[in-house]
């Protein structure tokens, strides 16, 4: 979470940890909100947002308590429209924090809430503070404001049915602050509040910009996490079966070949690539042509499959990994055949195994079945458009992990221009780019380079004309035009 808060943010997390179990004087949410917004903002970027305080009671009967952060230009009372940074303070001594969207609609926020980056930071915020402990729940789509809060979540924050009841369409997230932990309950404060500045572009001040950048950067870090090695070998061993998809340039080969010859399985295995010509003769079992004296005979020849099993059974106390580079490029149903009858993890090994007839019986092998200590991991490129979706006959017998660009390796090799252009596309892409194109960035293979020579000659033949069959394909839809203004930008530093 956040580093020591100020007191101006203490004070705030404790008038929403009190909720309304203490009297609060009249204009004392706003002036505890303010005392904050003072602290750590430049006046210029809040003075104008509208801050609303009604904790007090109302003749309305349905009234719920509120106080927060509306929109610039907003009415000092009745409804309002677009992103709101709202707090519930509740009877039992707990506030509900919210992010929550006005009654009246999206207005003046349309294009703040539409925006892919707006979403997925929210998102990022909820991982974010689950990390620290805190519950929170996150809308999947901010901008629907017809989607009530599900059951489920209501069910995890109970004694919120007020609020639910009467705003629970508009609330786009939601984390509960109480008086137990005040440093967290201070640091959750934050979180929300910083996205929420952020949001609005708001100037933060220099005591505290390199705690909001660390914050904001620890966001876009939750939207590429991806597991670590060690992490993908246990779940290897323990789901015997597993696919790494991601973009180009993810270093997804890599990782494959890292767990292959890592301490796990030393090596023993077997790593082999799919193309549209693999057939089920290459992979489980054929017949192959052989000259012989009288001409032509065939000759039973073991597929990629049986010869990882019958390395396996030789050691059967070792571990051994079928390794398989671009699963998706072939056609599984003809390359599995009926061998995905034995792509069962829970049902291998043993007596009562799993085991399939072979078409052509290998060294006196009538059968073929998974030996204990076989596992298989493939990679996926998802961003290969030509490739159709896998069979889910074939996907729902693989555990399936992401790995995402990595900004890290990138950072490391210590070469600035390498680093802003990693950085300016993905930008474009977390803030502008929808998710059925966010799988064409391009990993952090393009950025690494033995030096400055060797990195612009990269950018300029692999990297820019990659992002201009993006753009010549209409790839990238809405996003286009940040695209190519960031394509320019790269073109003009690596022009010859």
């Amino acid at each position: 979470m956040s580093t020591a808060p100020t007191e101006a943010l203490r004070a705030l997390a404790r008038l929403l940890g009190a909720g309304l179990a203490e009297t609060v004087a009249e204009g004392g949410a706003r002036q505890a909100l303010e005392g904050a917004l003072r602290e750590r903002f430049h006046a210029r970027s809040w003075q104008e947002a509208e801050i609303r305080d009604a904790y007090g009671r109302s003749a309305d009967a349905t009234h719920v308590a509120f106080a927060g952060l509306l929109p610039e230009g907003s009415n000092p009372s009745g409804p309002y429209g677009g992103l709101s940074l709202v707090w519930f303070p509740g009877a039992g001594g707990r506030s509900l924090l919210t992010f929550v969207v006005g009654t009246l609609g999206l207005h003046p926020d349309e294009a703040l809430l539409g925006r892919p980056g707006h979403r997925r930071h929210v998102a990022a915020m909820r991982a974010h503070l689950r990390r620290a402990g805190v519950a929170a729940w996150t809308k999947a789509d901010p901008a629907s404001i017809d989607a009530p809060v599900p059951e489920a979540v209501r069910s995890a924050f109970p004694g919120w049915d007020d609020v639910f009841r009467r705003y629970g369409s508009f609330v786009a997230a939601c984390a509960e602050v109480g008086p137990e932990d005040p440093p967290r309950a201070a640091a959750t404060v934050l979180a929300f509040l910083d996205l929420y500045a952020y949001e609005r572009r708001w100037q933060v001040l220099a005591a505290h910009r390199e705690e909001a950048g660390a914050y904001l950067a620890g966001l876009d870090a939750e939207v590429f996490r991806s597991p670590s090695p060690a992490e993908i070998t246990a779940l290897l061993l323990e789901r015997r079966f597993v696919v790494l998809q991601g973009p180009p340039g993810t270093g997804k080969t890599r990782a494959a070949d890292g767990i292959r010859q890592g301490e796990t399985f030393g090596g023993r295995g077997l790593a082999v690539q799919f193309h549209p010509a693999v057939t089920y003769e290459d992979f489980v079992v054929g017949l192959a042509p052989e000259p012989a004296a009288e001409g032509l005979r065939f000759r039973v020849r073991a597929g990629w499959l049986l010869q990882a099993v019958e390395a396996a059974e030789r050691t059967p106390d070792q571990p051994h990994l079928l390794q398989i580079d671009e699963i998706n490029r072939g056609d599984l149903a003809k390359v599995l055949g009926e061998a995905i009858y034995l792509f069962e993890p829970r049902e291998i090994g043993g007596a009562a195994g799993r085991e399939v007839v072979l078409p052509h019986p290998w060294r006196g092998r009538a059968g073929l079945r998974f030996p204990a200590n076989l596992y298989v991991l493939a990679t996926m490129n998802t961003a290969d458009r030509s490739i159709a979706g896998m069979d889910l006959a074939v996907r729902r017998r693989f555990a399936f992990v992401t790995l995402q660009p990595d900004r890290a390796p990138v950072l490391a090799q210590g070469l600035p221009l390498a680093t802003e252009v990693f950085e300016r596309l993905t930008r474009v892409f977390v803030e502008h780019v929808a998710d059925d194109a966010f799988p064409l960035l391009p990993g952090q293979a393009y950025y690494l380079a033995g030096g400055e020579p060797e990195l612009r000659r990269r950018l300029r033949y692999e990297l820019l004309p990659l992002l201009d069959e993006y753009l010549a394909g209409g790839l990238l839809g809405g996003a286009a035009g940040e695209l190519q203004a960031q394509r320019d930008w790269i073109a003009d530093r690596v022009a010859g």
